[in-house]
């Protein structure tokens, strides 16, 4: 009976510069790639016609056939990491598990819980840094502390990055060292208790020409001046790497974007109690939030009375997605106008939008609030108005998702801006001065 190596992919989804599938494929005979569909994520979502899984299921699937065409296949479970390990142990000679790095709570635990399970079964359990270009200590001040603050940690970054980093791994020289053996079909939607939302997904190309013009036109939502590469950037699906050289040739903006996401999962890892609800700055946890249920609804459903508002809800609830500028915009209405608890802003966008992740919606909602790290002074608040008419003067965007504006059914302003701003500073001063 030959000895199998396990290559568990996760948040890594693609062949082609996969650091774990490298070592992998380079240091064993007989790599047999998985996927696990994990039931302790899947069975908390309530909407069993969400976005991700389906965008999931549609990436595995192509892996499947690109593995098929090199005479491989996909092994595909449904269940939890703590019952396919034992099961697959008992069903092929496993000699190491290999993967990818994984840096929230819950990752954590699930992989410190399966390298015991592999330890005491003999089995080798290797994982390898692939998400992001810096992780852990490799990016960290003179005095060898992290970085809280955006810009001195981006200084050093660049002042790090060098030709190494971002060197693709040529995982295809090894790519006979693929598996042959033939493998059950892959569970569907339907089986596991999920339906197809039949949109289509964002494509993972970005042309030279948009990442050129995206400094000057990123910040407008009625035109496509962003990547819109998040979600594969989430599910790896595109190598960070290749994305950074791209941007090292074409645009310094959209370079800084891609070092805000290693800023925020290098925040993630040295300060973990912002996985538990905490604030970054935990003397924000003292303010007192208003918590309108009715208010925060009208939010949800894009029936604030704030056009802008409305608009960018209600395109995050047609399609998972929402313009980066947008989201400052709605964030900010809902903290500091409505004085809603940051985290239920941050619940409802982590089960709505098709790119979530931990490390930068906890990011962007604790800047929005002013309770992070490199936050917004909480004395900003954004005037909806004003950031309309500098970012969608003609109303495009607004018209787009809110058709019936300046019609009888469109709902009267729930708040009054200079009321709300008086509101929220009076509360955020009595506060932080305790």
């Amino acid at each position: 009976m030959s000895k199998y190596t396990l290559f568990w992919f996760r948040r890594d989804l693609r062949l082609h510069d996969n650091a774990g599938l490298y070592r992998a494929l380079r240091n064993h005979s007989n790599v047999l790639p998985i996927f696990i569909f994990d039931r302790n994520i899947l069975d908390k979502l309530e909407d069993k016609k969400d976005r991700r899984v389906e965008f999931i299921h549609q990436v595995i699937t192509d892996l499947d056939i690109q593995l098929k065409a090199l005479g491989s296949s996909l092994l595909v479970k449904y269940g939890t990491p703590e019952t396919v390990f034992p099961e697959l142990v008992s069903t092929y000679d496993i000699e190491a598990v290999y993967t990818n790095h994984d840096f929230e709570s819950y990752a954590i635990g699930r992989d410190n819980m399966v390298h015991e399970y592999l330890q005491s079964e003999g089995i080798e359990f290797r994982t390898f840094k692939d998400h992001v270009i810096f992780e852990k200590n490799e990016v960290l001040s003179g005095s060898k502390t992290p970085y809280t603050v955006f810009t001195p940690y981006s200084r050093k970054w660049k002042e790090t990055l060098n030709d190494f980093y971002v060197k693709s791994y040529p995982t295809e020289k090894y790519f006979s060292n693929f598996s042959k053996i033939n493998l059950p079909d892959s569970p569907s939607l339907e089986s596991m208790g999920f339906l197809p939302v039949g949109m289509s997904f964002p494509v993972k190309e970005v042309k030279d020409l948009l990442v050129k013009n995206y400094a000057e036109k990123r910040d407008f939502p009625a035109i496509l001046g962003t990547s819109r590469l998040s979600v594969h950037l989430r599910f790896g699906t595109v190598s960070i790497r290749e994305l950074v050289k791209k941007a090292q040739n074409l645009s310094e903006t959209w370079l800084n974007e891609l070092i805000w996401r290693d800023f925020y999962f290098n925040i993630v890892y040295h300060f973990p109690h912002i996985c538990q609800g905490e604030s970054f700055r935990r003397e924000y946890d003292q303010i007192q939030w208003r918590n309108n249920e009715q208010e925060f609804e009208a939010w949800c459903k894009g029936q604030t009375g704030y056009p802008i508002v409305d608009a960018g809800m209600r395109e995050l609830n047609t399609t998972g997605f929402m313009h980066n500028r947008v989201r400052m915009i709605v964030a900010s209405f809902l903290t500091k106008h409505l004085l809603i608890d940051w985290r239920w802003g941050e619940a409802y966008f982590a089960k709505k939008l098709l790119d979530f992740d931990f490390a930068a919606n906890n990011g962007g909602w604790q800047w929005a609030s002013g309770s992070g790290c490199d936050a917004a002074p909480y004395f900003r608040v954004f005037n909806p108005t004003l950031q309309t008419q500098k970012f969608d003067k003609q109303l495009e965007y607004t018209k787009r998702w809110v058709p019936e504006l300046n019609s009888l059914s469109y709902p009267q302003p729930i708040v009054n801006h200079e009321m709300a701003r008086k509101r929220v500073l009076e509360v955020y001063q009595k506060a932080l001065k305790k």
